[in-house]
């Protein structure tokens, strides 16, 4: 007698839920994202919320461009802007070309770029799709700008709930997606759930200190206090920007071992086209 193969089904621990909410809903087209790009809502094969982006036809100059504005305010205050720019303009005059190289607030490592294009894509779409915000912008405070920057990638925070939510996101871009990207952001935010209280907690409230904002750094503080006492709400988002066949990958190969995680795919058109002009000429920016 031939044996009906059963259906997978999510595990019964991780209750199938819809990415709003987590995530939020996606932005209407009053915003450059609901503009720029479509989305579908759905859950990966073990029922995890899973959110797939695309762009619209014909978009890809106005995504370039919103791009390129999303970069340089997470990289550079308009002021710093301003000021590297008169300070390239008289260096230009005095002849000191060669020395403009040194003078650098956006990475020209590819692999860097890649990755900071990623993280402000994540940080700016949940911010326009949920309630929460970011209090810093953390690439600004970069010490090599082509590397790398540790710490939580994302942690967008909703002060004002109850309980106070923090976002923690972790992000990769990939030329061709594929299981080991997949698995990489999700074991990232695994690692940051099992660490419990979020490792730039700290790293986000001293700068808000330091940058005159004492109020917000002490409510930021607080919520290592609000951690211990089990009213701190933690969500975990996951964003991988890579090929056509991003939505496939992440619904095969995410694993479903936290509670309230949700995934973002970004699929596009030969993804490692839209990174030089994504930062082409940045330094140079008014």
């Amino acid at each position: 007698m031939t044996k009906t193969k059963k259906k997978t089904r999510p595990p019964r621990s991780m209750p199938r839920a819809d990415c709003s909410k987590i995530i939020g809903n996606h932005p209407s087209e009053s915003h450059p994202f609901g503009m720029l790009l479509s989305a579908s809502d759905g859950a990966t094969d073990t029922g995890v919320p899973h959110r797939t982006l695309a762009e619209r036809d014909g978009q890809r100059e106005s995504l370039i461009k919103h791009a390129r504005e999303m970069l340089t305010r997470h990289h550079v205050s308009p002021e710093a802007l301003e000021r590297d720019r008169q300070r390239r303009e008289a260096m230009r005059r005095l002849g000191f070309d060669d020395e403009l190289s040194r003078m650098k607030r956006f990475p020209t490592n590819p692999s860097t770029r890649k990755g900071n294009l990623a993280e402000v894509v994540l940080a700016e779409y949940i911010t326009a799709a949920s309630d929460v915000s970011l209090p810093i912008y953390r690439l600004r405070y970069n010490p090599n700008v082509d590397q790398s920057m540790k710490g939580d990638d994302v942690l967008a925070f909703d002060l004002d709930a109850n309980p106070v939510r923090i976002i923690v996101g972790e992000s990769k871009f990939r030329n061709v997606s594929s299981k080991a990207a997949v698995t990489e952001i999700v074991e990232g935010l695994v690692r940051s759930h099992k660490g419990g209280i979020p490792a730039s907690l700290q790293f986000v409230a001293d700068r808000l200190f330091e940058t005159g904002n004492p109020h917000l750094g002490e409510k930021v503080l607080q919520c290592a206090k609000l951690f211990v006492l089990g009213k701190l709400r933690l969500d975990y988002v996951g964003l991988l920007m890579s090929d056509l066949r991003t939505a496939t990958r992440v619904n095969r190969h995410t694993v479903n071992p936290l509670r309230r995680l949700a995934m973002i795919s970004f699929g596009i058109d030969a993804p490692d086209s839209i990174i030089d002009p994504c930062y082409q000429g940045l330094e140079d920016s008014p």
